[in-house]
């Protein structure tokens, strides 16, 4: 098995874009929430997220590939954008490399539909007649049909990992991981594994999500995780492990991580963030919208991890957790800890920058794990902010408000989704 290290990482968040002004935000505990500009919520019972504004991702790719931004949908266009921010931050030059042994990993989430964009549509095929008419829609023939030839394909969920592939002419292998919010996770772990049993040299990996829109956020209100508190400013709403939260705050974005063989890496003179050791999966089999309360499930998959990075418990000396800021998630994330790392649980320092973008759902993971390797890199480890009423179900060291700094030799990331999905990663300092 070779050795995997992250030589690049490219970050699109609420709170920051590239990977400076990301760990920047991360580190000051600046917070990327705030009223929705994306649409008009004046009507709607959700009225914040955490928005990328105004991202153009051209800047950031190669020049031959810019024109294929305009069929892209939003979270391809974060994807694409932060694998150019990646590619540049490593200092990869794709085009001097065997294009077979550069691969792509996405994790990718449920890719909605611009519900202002199809309104339009559906009408103008109802024009005239009053009945729907699908030729008005979709003949290329007639001058007055709305739908381009290639509008499904900004809906796709593979399309951020199939457009990088074509920027980059990545030849090797390529997958979109769909995975709720483990999705990230497990698109950096399984990259991971292709470049340490030699399927790849190279591999772009991480995850892009946009959710932003009126549909989703119903959506999302309905099943009740979305935080509701309106008392509170828009940056306070998402507070991880604190008594008074109340749900998560939907967010958007992407991070793209540039894993590589290292030899290779070194040989180049590549940066290098931290080393990639192991990853774990596990499902809990219990509710397809709760997590399994004893987080039985969430401590298998860090065992999992732990195991084939052949890392002890005792060793990890911080926890980048998924931290969502629902009731049960927190909970059950506490108990897995617990579960892992038993007596010496509440010695072990983790925190969560979702307290400071808000959930990214597809992308989260991805994010998280660059912000793990930042953590190892700079040996500083951001705060969970608007930690300032302690949940007695919550009695870890969840770094509160303040970052802090210390030597730390190994570091986990953890990821909990829907249907009971679970996946952690173990990185070391390098």
């Amino acid at each position: 098995m070779r050795r995997v290290v992250i030589s690049g990482i490219g970050v699109v968040a609420p709170n920051g874009v590239g990977r400076e002004a990301f760990w920047n935000g991360c580190v000051d505990g600046h917070s990327g929430v705030g009223p929705i500009r994306s649409f008009d919520p004046s009507n709607h019972p959700i009225k914040i997220a955490g928005e990328v504004h105004d991202f153009d991702p051209e800047p950031y790719l190669p020049a031959k590939f810019r024109k294929s931004v305009k069929v892209m949908g939003r979270a391809a266009r974060f994807g694409v954008g932060a694998a150019g921010l990646a590619v540049a931050d490593s200092g990869l030059a794709p085009d001097n490399m065997d294009p077979e042994r550069l691969g792509v990993v996405m994790g990718a989430g449920l890719i909605p539909m611009d519900l202002g964009e199809l309104a339009p549509m559906l009408a103008r095929a109802c024009q005239e007649t009053g009945e729907f008419d699908p030729s008005r829609l979709a003949d290329p023939d007639r001058a007055d049909s709305p739908l381009f030839p290639l509008w499904l394909l900004k809906y796709l969920p593979n399309m951020a990992a199939a457009h990088i592939s074509m920027a980059y002419n990545c030849q090797g292998p390529n997958n979109t991981v769909v995975t709720a919010c483990v999705a990230g996770t497990q698109a950096v772990g399984e990259a991971y594994r292709l470049v340490s049993r030699g399927d790849a040299d190279v591999m772009l990996a991480g995850g892009a999500d946009s959710r932003i829109d009126p549909l989703m956020l119903l959506a999302y209100t309905a099943l009740g995780t979305l935080s509701k508190q309106t008392n509170l400013a828009p940056e306070a709403r998402s507070r991880p492990f604190d008594r008074l939260r109340d749900g998560f705050v939907i967010s958007e974005g992407a991070a793209v991580l540039v894993l590589e063989e290292y030899e290779r890496a070194k040989a180049r003179n590549a940066p290098i963030y931290a080393e990639v050791l192991g990853w774990g999966s596990t499902f809990d089999a219990y509710s397809v919208t709760k997590p399994d309360p004893d987080g039985r499930g969430g401590a298998r998959a860090i065992q999992s991890a732990l195991t084939e990075a052949q890392v002890d418990h005792r060793d990890i000396g911080y926890i980048n957790a998924h931290g969502t800021s629902t009731k049960l998630n927190d909970a059950m994330e506490t108990a897995a800890v617990k579960r892992v790392f038993g007596d010496r649980a509440k010695t072990v320092q983790l925190s969560s920058i979702k307290s400071m973008i808000g959930h990214s759902i597809g992308a989260s993971g991805a994010i998280e794990a660059a912000a793990l390797a930042l953590s190892l890199h700079t040996q500083v480890y951001p705060p969970t902010i608007n930690l300032t009423n302690p949940d007695p179900a919550c009695d870890l060291d969840y770094i509160p408000n303040t970052a802090r700094e210390g030597k730390v030799r190994y570091g986990l990331s953890t990821s909990f989704g829907f249907g009971g999905q679970n996946g952690a990663l173990v990185m070391a300092a390098v």
